[in-house]
């Protein structure tokens, strides 16, 4: 199993290879296809998260094992990709992990500084939610 900083290296050295923003989007686009649709049963307001101009939801399930399973899908194509790297990033660790986890791929991508104040805003939207997902799973321990 990788280490939640190695998926952020591996997302990190993807990017670089690509110069152009467009490719970039593009590379977006390409990992948010890729994504499995989520059923429409996941699609509640429960499951939505606030703060996102376009509609993201987010499902997330523990295992025996105690490690967090994150499922997400976007009604937005880039917002859909975006998503889908925070689920590469987390899912599959444990709640003190993603709790301890600085996701420094954001950054190092270009990411925030590359995307619209209401997509930024989307983004931070979507890690709170995950990181809120581990407290809950986190306290009920």
């Amino acid at each position: 199993m990788q280490t939640i900083n190695e998926i952020q290296d591996e997302i990190i050295e993807e990017f670089s290879e690509l110069d152009d923003w467009m490719d970039r989007y593009q590379l977006l686009i390409d990992l948010g296809g890729e994504q499995e649709a989520l059923p429409d049963s996941d699609k509640t307001d429960q499951n939505l998260i606030d703060g996102c101009q376009s509609r993201v939801w987010l499902v997330c399930d523990r295992d025996e094992a105690g490690l967090l399973h994150f499922r997400a899908e976007s009604d937005a194509l880039i917002v859909k990709g975006i998503v889908s790297l925070l689920v590469r990033v987390l899912d599959g660790h444990t709640a003190d992990e993603i709790l301890a986890a600085d996701l420094y791929f954001i950054p190092r991508i270009g990411l925030q500084e590359h995307l619209s104040p209401t997509r930024s805003n989307g983004l931070l939207a979507m890690v709170k939610q995950m990181r809120l997902y581990a407290l809950a799973y986190k306290a009920k321990n």
